[in-house]
């Protein structure tokens, strides 16, 4: 059975090269080509480039050697290689919004290219940026910052990575719910934090017990991640039990929180989104993230923004300064503009929100009819993160035993030709991320292959 694994393209051969002949010089008397101090000097320089070759520490950093590459980027990758190759493999692994960007922020960073808005901008992001999104966290969220409380980087991803490096020494704890996206470990890792992962249950609808969370803090835990509209369940965690999770951080003054709130606006009614910074008490330790990417279909765009108390944000506005400066001042200028189209993005969001859910309604219904099939469902984001454990242990002919969430990926991807992400990447192996960001008409013939392939496995044990 093949593993996941990058797609390469064949290589073209090389024209021959031309050979080029040095002139001699003959030495006198003799009649032979002499050049004595030439020959050893190339030796010599032969075999010190071959002892510098030997010599070369390929030895890599010890943090990053312990990353692990994210493999929603990797599947991703993977089907792009097939379908270039010639596979029609249908790609449901990137979280990707499948709208264009909405007309009138596309022409703001257009706008920008032919006004000359084209050169570097303070690090922190420029001020009317900033201030729009002040005006943003008050309106829509309850949160009263200033500008000098912000910081806008280069996507969410990067807010986070810079907030963890910036709060976590080595030896701290980094507590976060599992089912997680992928990258939250790794972060905790790169800063020599610990991951301290809480596992949650489908029949909680994957939202973390507040008990949970209390049996693990210690004078170790540093920060606790979470995201609501989770990526990648779907779950929304309502006001209710944010405020008991609170009241657990509120007792352990070391305690911080990241609150990862980048699918805010694509929710679905009656689930209510909350900000964590919002609750008494939680302003003061909480680390707001959000940004553009998802809501407004601006993942190219990369634009993201951090708000959370002075001293956390000019730490991490520090280590941004040193790797990458301030984001881009043509998708500064676009962001400003997905600001302007009203409260949660007016019209242009909603109306992809209203797509969303009919293709979560439809995947919801069509998986339902699978046998042994256990579904949370979302109520918010793009993401269908369903239970397939019941088909582990099937023994498919030709292919192999279905083992786990990675096997079953790669099962559907070679016998559907769908590709999706096994569960264990997100910390949970009994499950597998789907992504409905794709057009129903996809989704339709997607969800055909599959209950074609699943056809082939064994009757699943009684759940």
């Amino acid at each position: 059975m093949a593993s996941f694994s990058s797609v390469s393209a064949p290589s073209s051969s090389s024209s021959s090269t031309p050979s080029f002949t040095l002139p001699t010089k003959t030495s006198p008397g003799t009649g032979s080509v002499s050049f004595p101090r030439a020959r050893e000097s190339r030796k010599c320089g032969a075999r010190m480039a071959t002892v510098r070759a030997e010599a070369v520490d390929t030895t890599i950093s010890p943090r990053v050697s312990a990353l692990r590459p994210s493999k929603t980027m990797a599947i991703t990758d993977q089907a792009t290689a097939l379908r270039q190759a010639g596979v029609p493999v249908i790609g449901l692994a990137a979280g990707e919004p499948d709208f264009d960007t909405p007309t009138v922020i596309a022409e703001a960073g257009m706008n920008a290219i032919r006004d000359g808005a084209t050169r570097y901008t303070p690090n922190a992001g420029t001020l009317e940026l900033r201030k729009a999104i002040c005006k943003k966290l008050q309106e829509e969220n309850g949160l009263s910052y200033t500008p000098d409380q912000v910081l806008v980087s280069n996507g969410a991803k990067q807010c986070i990575t810079q907030a963890v490096l910036a709060v976590c020494s080595p030896g701290d704890e980094v507590l976060i719910p599992a089912p997680y996206w992928v990258s939250y470990p790794e972060m905790a890792r790169l800063a020599g934090a610990t991951p301290v992962i809480l596992p949650t249950s489908i029949s909680d609808n994957y939202l973390l017990r507040p008990e949970s969370l209390a049996s693990v803090i210690n004078e170790n835990s540093r920060i606790l991640i979470l995201c609501s509209p989770s990526n990648p369940t779907g779950s929304v965690y309502p006001k209710e039990l944010l405020e008991e999770i609170a009241a657990i951080v509120r007792k352990h003054p070391r305690l911080l929180v990241l609150s990862d709130e980048i699918y805010e606006h694509i929710i679905y009614q009656p689930a209510k989104h909350t900000s964590f910074a919002s609750l008494p008490g939680m302003w003061e330790r909480t680390l707001t993230v959000n940004g553009f990417s998802k809501a407004f279909a601006m993942t190219g765009w990369r634009l993201g923004y951090l708000a959370a108390p002075k001293h956390f944000v000019s730490a991490c506005g520090k280590i941004q300064s040193q790797y990458t400066s301030g984001a881009s001042s043509i998708s500064q200028k676009a962001g400003l503009a997905a600001l302007n189209l009203g409260y949660a993005g007016g019209e242009a969001v909603s109306t992809m929100v209203k797509a969303f859910q009919e293709r979560r309604d439809y995947l919801v219904r069509s998986f339902g009819e699978l046998s042994g099939v256990k579904i949370s469902e979302p109520q918010g984001a793009f993401y269908l993160f369903i239970d397939f454990s019941s088909y582990y242990g099937s023994e498919v002919e030709g292919f192999g035993t279905i083992k786990d969430s990675e096997s079953l990926c790669m099962f559907l991807l070679e016998k559907a030709q769908v590709a999706l992400v096994p569960g264990d990447a997100f910390g949970d192996d009994k499950g597998v991320r789907i992504s409905y960001a794709a057009a129903m008409s996809t989704l339709e013939t997607a969800m055909g292959k599959i209950k074609e392939a699943m056809a082939l496995l064994r009757p699943p044990v009684a759940v």
